[in-house]
């Protein structure tokens, strides 16, 4: 509790607050006292056997500093995760208002700011064509453009099918990383395009979006065609199972890397609303990368 008033009562954290245009947050109704049901406890009489505070612990009433409503928008638990894990206010101000709008219990949030949610939605270059900044702007803070896969235990030599399994087998941690607003419809999903059946990998619904969202799997690093093919799976959502009161669909192609200059040329004449995202199998664990950075220092040291 110390930490948590030392931590949101600095000079820092509430200037960060006020420069937002953040609304105001109210606790649950459980959470609301009255306050004529608090219970005035009239100060204590010191007799000679009288149980009293040690004297360090006496603290006069003074001014205390008033916290800001933002706070109000998580759990303690919550709280505990992101004074502890998150090293800026703007980082901490971000997770409260993620777990709020993505109701994360605390499991979940943790995983979030260990996979680094707040640089992958925050982040301003990512891959997405021009065509769907243009129809959703909002989407850039609302797709991320790295997944880290690290349940699925993926060995270093991997095919789309043992990529697609896992996802399947893990979807409730799949969405978790893509975002909540996800809703997944389909596996292998079927249109019809000329004489033949077309199958999209994974075909999800997102709810702020209001649009249905193609998932392409892919387990070696981004080639073009790849977006050609997403334009046609695109077109035949649109024409043949997009109702009429959703907006475009949107394709997400998911692979292992991407030339960022390969991607921009191809994504910059594209249609369509598509995005490249990359899939990492796992995070490098902290401890490793304390013993990398000590070892790199090292190294520096003996080849002055």
């Amino acid at each position: 509790m110390v930490k948590f008033y030392d931590t949101y009562s600095t000079e820092t954290f509430l200037k960060s607050v006020g420069d937002l245009k953040l609304p105001e947050f109210v606790q649950s109704g459980v959470a609301q006292l009255e306050s004529n049901s608090i219970v005035q406890i009239p100060s204590a009489q010191i007799q000679n056997d009288a149980i009293v505070q040690m004297a360090s612990a006496q603290l006069e009433r003074g001014p205390v500093q008033p916290l800001p409503s933002i706070l109000s928008a998580t759990t303690f638990s919550n709280h505990v995760e992101i004074i502890n894990r998150c090293r800026s206010d703007e980082e901490r101000i971000f997770y409260m208002l993620y777990a709020r709008h993505q109701g994360l219990k605390t499991e979940e949030l943790r995983r979030c700011i260990v996979n680094q949610t707040f640089s992958s939605l925050m982040d301003k270059d990512k891959m997405m064509s021009p065509k769907l900044l243009d129809e959703y702007p909002q989407s850039e803070f609302m797709l991320k453009d790295k997944a880290i896969v690290d349940f699925l235990n993926l060995p270093q030599e991997h095919n789309e099918h043992h990529l697609h399994k896992g996802l399947l087998e893990h979807m409730k941690a799949f969405i978790l990383e893509l975002g909540k607003d996800f809703l997944f419809i389909e596996s292998e999903f079927g249109v019809q395009v000329g004489g033949s059946t077309k199958r999209i990998d994974l075909l999800f619904f997102h709810r702020a979006l209001q649009c249905l969202v193609a998932i392409e799997l892919k387990a070696v690093d981004f080639q073009p065609e790849f977006v050609g093919k997403m334009d046609m799976y695109l077109e035949a959502l649109d024409r043949d199972v997009k109702r009429d009161n959703e907006n475009p669909s949107i394709g997400i192609i998911l692979c292992p890397s991407a030339d960022r200059s390969m991607v921009e040329y191809t994504l910059s004449r594209s249609l369509s609303p598509t995005m490249i995202a990359e899939y990492q199998r796992k995070l490098i664990p902290q401890q490793v990368m304390k013993k990398s950075l000590e070892e790199y220092c090292s190294f520096l040291q003996e080849n002055k």
